[in-house]
């Protein structure tokens, strides 16, 4: 097995040149904004009560706008999860009788209550329509179906989900978001809103710098940097933002309150972190991608294609390959590494899922982690690494697995 990976790191060594300079343009940008918003150790404190004047919370906003280049941002460990980020959003600009349209296919499986759920608070309960445009089978935007829906109905949002959820496809480019704002904008000026989740860092933009309105994701994936113990992020248009951060607290509050005890230095010192922990992870996708390749195995992206996100597919022929890679990811872990995990039924999925994540933060998808739900095709998508030496380990200890059970 040690001549594989030894074969496969010579295969990759283009890929792995290519991430290390997007991290390194990705570091310059995230410390020239810590060094123009004059970040400093005051800003680590907590804050209690209502938490006006926060200065930790408004320098993380600050932070993550630069960064982005976006007007405004709404960054806290208060929001739960991307899937509560994202809804948050959702609720704060769309009213009773609009209508929102998903161009990138179904959003990922815990939206789904969060649009059509019955008798939960969901937004078709508040009388809120959603309809969706599957990409083509090449993971590109069906732009004419897309533009002609926008003519023929008074959308008031447009939902593009980056990554590829639970669906055997390419995780989306910054260039294919570029290309489809640019052509909506030639027949419409309404909000396009993405979950920006395992995408951020990956290229040297982000969707905010090509035309996207708002971007969302989690701190526990890539801007958190393994560091961030949970929270959230909202980034874009300064007058959505408003609107959203109603949602986010109260009407007439918004972000103007907020308070966080705890303190904020690890929100930071992550946010520092993560051009760097995320070229990590993406050496480690492209490792795992070009092992599992030569075992014969399919897996998405190809070899020698850009990443879109940090995940990586692999398809395996059978339930019991499915389990035992994932069971093998869990053993490769620093934390429950005696664990072993079986599928289940979890809250906002549809079929059992079986999740790996022998990691420091409960459900750190930047951290070396696997999930499926257990269905055909059989597919793991594989994540994370906070380092490439232990991802690098771990790729050894499940081809192993797989070969003695198989």
């Amino acid at each position: 097995m040690t001549d594989i990976i030894s074969q496969a790191e010579k295969l990759s060594e283009k890929e792995f040149k290519t991430i290390d300079a997007i991290a390194y343009k990705n570091q310059a940008k995230v410390l020239a904004a810590f060094q123009k918003h004059k970040i400093a150790a005051r800003h680590f404190a907590g804050s209690y009560g209502y938490g006006y004047d926060d200065i930790g919370r408004n320098g993380l906003c600050a932070l993550f706008s630069e960064t982005f280049k976006s007007e405004d941002s709404i960054v806290s460990p208060l929001i739960a999860s991307g899937t509560h980020a994202i809804s948050s959003v959702l609720y704060g600009l769309l009213r009773p009788g609009d209508r929102f349209l998903s161009i990138s296919g179904k959003p990922y499986d815990t939206l789904e209550d969060v649009i059509s759920g019955q008798n939960n608070g969901s937004l078709k309960n508040f009388g809120i329509d959603f309809d969706f445009i599957d990409l083509t089978q090449d993971s590109q935007f069906n732009v004419d179906k897309i533009l002609s829906s926008i003519k023929a109905t008074d959308y008031k949002l447009l939902f593009i989900q980056r990554s590829r959820g639970y669906n055997w496809r390419k995780a989306l480019s910054i260039a294919q978001i570029e290309t489809i704002i640019g052509e909506i904008r030639k027949v419409s000026d309404i909000p396009v809103v993405i979950d920006n989740c395992y995408g951020e860092f990956v290229e040297t933009k982000e969707p905010t710098e090509v035309g996207a309105d708002i971007i969302v994701g989690s701190l526990i994936k890539n801007p958190g940097g393994g560091l961030a113990a949970t929270g959230g992020y909202i980034s874009g248009k300064k007058e959505l933002i408003e609107q959203i951060s109603y949602r986010i607290t109260a009407p007439g509050i918004g972000f103007e309150v907020g308070s966080y005890a705890h303190g904020y230095r690890e929100y930071f010192q992550g946010f520092f972190m993560a051009p760097h922990v995320t070229a990590q992870a993406l050496k480690g996708s492209v490792l795992f991608g070009r092992v599992f390749d030569l075992l014969g195995y399919e897996t998405l992206p190809k070899p020698n294609e850009q990443c879109g996100d940090i995940i990586r597919s692999i398809k395996f022929n059978t339930k019991n390959e499915l389990i035992s890679f994932c069971q093998a990811i869990q053993a490769a872990s620093p934390i429950d590494s005696f664990a072993v995990p079986e599928p289940y039924d979890m809250p906002g999925y549809n079929e059992p899922v079986i999740m790996a994540a022998g990691t420091f933060v409960q459900g750190s998808s930047i951290e070396l982690s696997a999930d499926s739900p257990i269905k055909e095709p059989y597919i793991a998508y594989f994540q994370g690494g906070l380092t490439y030496e232990h991802v690098k380990i771990a790729v050894k200890q499940c081809a192993e697995c797989l070969k003695r059970n198989v």
